[in-house]
């Protein structure tokens, strides 16, 4: 069974910082290129980040390219975000996904596993 696991969300000021990190219960991780989606309340969710299977090519929504760092380690199953310079509206539930043969404008459907989400929360 296959499970998604994402940790590190919280509360922080707008122009703090936050990692967070999902951790992926795939025996062939490393066969699966993986993202990150946020949802804030009341709108859908969209795409943030993704690193294909290798973590050498990596995509970013122009909202976050720049303060936004997504990488990946194999050997532990994990995927992170480094999300620095937050706004109030990076506000949102982020979730980890995982998939393969994703298309190059990463719709939510390529992806076959999602995790429960992580709930990041900018004060301004």
């Amino acid at each position: 069974q296959v499970q998604l696991v994402e940790s590190g969300g919280g509360l922080v000021q707008a122009g703090g910082s936050l990692r967070l990190s999902c951790a992926a219960s795939i025996r062939t991780f490393s066969f699966y290129a993986m993202a990150w989606f946020r949802q804030a309340p009341g709108k859908e969710r969209e795409f943030v980040a993704h690193i294909s299977w290798s973590g050498g090519n990596t995509d970013y929504a122009d909202s976050v390219k720049g303060r936004f760092t997504i990488s990946r380690d194999n050997a532990k199953n994990t995927v992170y975000l480094q999300m620095n310079s937050l706004k109030p509206e990076d506000t949102g539930v982020y979730y980890c996904a995982a998939g393969r043969g994703v298309r190059l404008t990463h719709p939510l459907y390529d992806y076959s596993y999602w995790g429960q989400g992580t709930q990041v929360t900018v004060s301004s």
